[in-house]
């Protein structure tokens, strides 16, 4: 049984795989996301300019300069995804060292796909599924900080609903396999039924269906991609460190036998 591991080597993993998922989860968007949140940021202007027109305003309103170029944008985007990818790491390393005290036998790579998995659910698809990303532009100002609390309620549900349905597989030990997972898979259900109690987006969504399609598929393609990578990492990580460690205690007993050898009498 392999002893438990120091929170920071974890850590030290965490940020080493956080850092690499959200790299290319910054990447990914850059070269494909971002085309179409320009499009969609044009589509806008555009309805924003015809409804000035329409409404007489188009001479009292001046367009904005914008604060930050597109090009400085884009460049933003990677290095705000590499800094959420960092702090995700660090949360998921506290996280994983908490359960790992408790079952320090399992295998870093399975642990690592399970949990970053899990972590998926949480914070990526169940908040998805109740606030579907939009692009760039769509929305009123006035209410972001209502959109803001909306979602970070859905996230803490999704987090909490995650933890309770460990907490249903972990205490149905004693049952069969099956029902564990049906178990599980109705308390997901549930933590998915109260998600839908959260109030709805308050700002219609003026953008081409096809592209606002496309937009919120590739948003979740580049959360898969997150996960995926930071688990490959994390986990491979993992392994690396187990195979050290194992290595190490076998040097150690081939310099301490416990066994005396007795030369024979003639």
């Amino acid at each position: 049984m392999s002893s438990p591991t120091p929170v920071l080597p974890l850590l030290g993993r965490g940020l080493a795989a956080g850092g690499a998922a959200g790299l290319a989860a910054g990447l990914f968007s850059l070269l494909l996301a971002e085309p179409l949140m320009d499009r969609a940021i044009r589509a806008e202007e555009k309805r924003t300019a015809a409804e000035e027109h329409a409404h007489g305003a188009g001479q009292s309103m001046q367009h904005h300069e914008e604060l930050f170029t597109r090009s400085t944008q884009h460049l933003g985007l990677v290095v705000a995804s590499v800094v959420a990818g960092l702090a995700i790491g660090v949360l998921f390393a506290v996280a994983y060292a908490l359960v790992h005290r408790r079952a320090p036998q399992t295998s870093p790579w399975p642990r690592a796909l399970t949990f970053a998995a899990a972590a998926f659910v949480a914070v990526s698809l169940l908040p998805g599924l109740r606030y579907p990303a939009n692009p760039p532009g769509v929305g009123d100002s006035g209410t972001v900080g209502d959109r803001q609390a909306m979602w970070l309620a859905s996230v803490a549900i999704g987090v909490l609903g995650m933890f309770l349905a460990w907490q249903v597989y972990v205490r149905l030990a004693a049952k069969s396999l099956p029902v564990r997972q049906i178990a599980v898979a109705l308390t997901t259900v549930a933590v998915l039924a109260l998600l839908f109690t959260l109030p709805d987006n308050p700002d219609p969504v003026p953008v081409d269906a096809v592209l606002l399609w496309n937009f919120r598929m590739l948003s979740l393609a580049s959360h898969v991609l997150l996960w995926a990578v930071f688990a490959a990492v994390f986990g491979g990580l993992g392994l690396r460190a187990a195979a050290k460690s194992a290595s190490a205690e076998g040097s150690y007993a081939r310099k301490s036998p416990n066994t005396v050898s007795v030369e024979p009498t003639a």
